[in-house]
């Protein structure tokens, strides 16, 4: 079978089902690399900083894997900006979006709102309110995401640091996605890793 018999979803027979199924498992065995070339696609887009996105992106990683932060906050941090080109305006939930099946809760809660969390550097700047992630003063994760930008985000412009390359962290990156999806020994909700080990 090379594709499904039906042209509406509600004729499709468990032939067809099973065949997408296995068809969109083996698909997925793809994901890693689709977005370690997403990573490299940042420097496509947009920039003005004195590094680009890429750059920031595994500077910021890099920071992460230095401090001993887990394989979980590494990946996460090395894909926290990953929408910037797709989801400019959401680029922190369209990331986490990408996460949510393969980390822990802790490092999906504070991917998708490290946006708010950044207003303080520069909220004052442009309008916006610097404090804004007050709101969430008393969620579990919220010292980790102010940790996560004030340590690895925010300071991860730096063209004289050395950065590890996009080759360094793909094993990683590999090793996360290819975890079974949803998996509750990897959610691990309202469970906290500290982001730096030394």
């Amino acid at each position: 079978m090379k594709e499904v018999k039906f042209i509406q979803m509600k004729d499709g027979d468990k032939e067809d089902y099973d065949f997408l199924i296995n068809h969109e498992v083996e698909h997925t065995k793809g994901t890693a690399d689709r977005l370690l070339k997403a990573l490299v696609e940042l420097d496509e887009g947009l920039s003005g900083y004195k590094i680009t996105r890429l750059g920031h992106s595994l500077q910021s990683a890099t920071r992460a894997w230095r401090d001993g932060a887990d394989i979980d906050w590494i990946v996460s941090t090395l894909l926290h900006d990953i929408g910037d080109i797709y989801a400019p305006y959401n680029h922190d939930e369209y990331a986490a979006s990408i996460l949510r099946p393969f980390v822990r809760e802790q490092c999906t809660w504070v991917i998708e709102k490290h946006g708010i969390f950044q207003m303080l550097y520069y909220g004052k700047h442009v309008g916006s309110n610097p404090h804004k992630r007050e709101k969430y003063k008393e969620h579990i994760y919220f010292q980790d995401c102010s940790d996560f930008c004030e340590l690895w985000d925010q300071k991860s412009f730096d063209p004289d640091y050395d950065t590890k390359s996009i080759d360094f962290f793909a094993p990683m990156v590999r090793e996360v996605f290819a975890r079974k999806p949803y998996n509750p020994i990897f959610m691990r909700q309202s469970e906290r890793e500290p982001l730096q080990t030394h």
